[in-house]
């Protein structure tokens, strides 16, 4: 048997009736008529000799088994000819007027420093702004186009309309005040729970009904992760903290790592987010370059 050889546009027709879950709703997204969805659908499916969706029976298309076994090579294509786009567009364009930066408050302050320094000097001409959110505002910022850049954290980096590339991590470690009753020594298990947790809230509704190592059904919310430093060192209540935020005060004696049975703390993965649908510039490119850089120099 000899195959056809399927048109770019033929798999972004079948991706969008996927994604879509229907003729029609690939047509919306698409802007075409839906005769022009079957009939694309209908070229591919002959060029694969192939059947792709059931539809008898049926009022939205269902893959096949050998829909569903072709569906991710027709997305990895799709997405490597948007990638070829999109880096040409890059090499097209001229250096940005403006650049949006969002960060997320876990990014430690002398990274944050040390880079946007740098920026200045390498590109004077470029207006940077800036702003700092926690989860899942931080891609919030982007997809509501408040942004071209973000720096943030794992909570909500797999979301389909971003990129994401991993640039480092950062170590979180409970802690409390010295004389906070976790911070003896032999916890059992479940004492965290009898225990105020002070938790960064997340400002934004992307992951509404979701918790990210609450222990505690007491709990303060708190969108400023300075404010819940403070309360921390005040002994008003535990939580995890970035370890290079703490570092000062652990070597102080001011606050002490808690050795909780839970094990609570993490390493919070960190990545460059940016919009699908957004060719990045050079400044924009080396902003990515330069917090690899300089948090790969973060001890963890």
């Amino acid at each position: 048997m000899r195959l056809g050889e399927p048109s770019l546009d033929q798999l972004r027709i079948f991706l969008a009736v996927v994604e879509e879950g229907s003729f029609g709703g690939a047509a919306r997204r698409m802007g075409r008529a839906v005769s022009a969805i079957s009939y694309g659908i209908a070229q591919l499916e002959a060029q694969l000799a192939v059947t792709l969706f059931e539809r008898e029976g049926s009022r939205k298309p269902v893959l096949t088994e050998a829909g569903g076994g072709l569906l991710a090579e027709a997305r990895g294509v799709a997405d490597r000819v948007d990638a070829l786009l999109a880096k040409t567009r890059s090499l097209h364009a001229g250096l940005e007027s403006s650049v949006s930066l969002v960060l997320d408050v876990m990014v430690p302050g002398e990274v944050t420093a040390k880079v946007l320094g740098e920026f200045r000097k390498m590109f004077p001409t470029v207006a940077l702004s800036l702003n700092i959110e926690g989860l899942g505002a931080v891609a919030a910022c982007l997809l509501d186009e408040e942004g071209d850049l973000a720096i943030g954290g794992p909570i909500i980096a797999d979301h389909p309309a971003l990129e994401r590339q991993v640039v480092g991590e950062i170590e979180l470690v409970p802690v409390a005040a010295p004389d906070h009753p976790l911070a003896r020594l032999d916890i059992a298990p479940g004492e965290s729970r009898k225990h105020l947790q002070l938790v960064l809230s997340d400002r934004s509704s992307l992951t509404e009904g979701r918790e990210f190592s609450v222990l505690s059904p007491e709990s303060w919310r708190l969108g400023d992760l300075g404010a819940k430093h403070t309360l921390l060192k005040e002994g008003l209540g535990w939580g995890n903290m970035p370890r290079e935020m703490v570092a000062g005060d652990l070597d102080a004696g001011r606050l002490v790592e808690l050795d909780l049975p839970e094990k609570p703390g993490d390493h919070y993965t960190l990545s460059a987010l940016w919009r699908r649908d957004t060719r990045l510039g050079p400044a924009t490119s080396w902003l990515i370059d330069a917090f690899r850089e300089q948090l790969e120099r973060c001890p963890n």
